[in-house]
């Protein structure tokens, strides 16, 4: 199976850690943006209160999200600890049991992960940085 891989993380931000996190996710976007060339898409998008946040992520296959979760692994796992309370999972595309497997360690428990693994039509374009 081979296609996009969508990944979008809805988060509540834990009261009092706002800047953290910020400077959190600004470093994690730093050392994805060095160390993950293959990875198509990484942003991170707060509501206007900035109580919550989701990180989307666009991957070409799901090797690249399993790859994504080995290297952010310590930030995820410091921030889920720390700075954030995860809310929503959902993952868009053809995946494998390694890649939902981790995504599941790395979820807190009771957290719903919704998939859709079957991609019907579309395309994806450069991005203009």
């Amino acid at each position: 199976m081979s296609g996009p891989f969508v990944f979008v993380g809805t988060h509540r931000i834990n009261d009092g850690q706002l800047e953290a996190f910020k400077r959190d996710a600004r470093a994690l976007v730093q050392l994805v943006h060095e160390r993950e060339p293959q990875l198509l898409s990484f942003h991170f998008f707060l509501n206007e209160d900035e109580t919550e946040v989701s990180v989307v992520q666009v991957h070409p296959d799901a090797d690249s999200m399993l790859t994504h979760m080995q290297v952010a692994h310590e930030h995820i796992t410091e921030a889920t600890e720390e700075l954030i309370s995860n809310k929503d999972i959902q993952v868009f595309g053809p995946s494998n049991e390694a890649v939902l497997g981790m995504i599941a360690q790395l979820t807190q428990a009771g957290v719903p992960i919704r998939a859709k693994p079957v991609h019907l039509d579309g395309f994806s374009r450069g991005s203009a940085e």
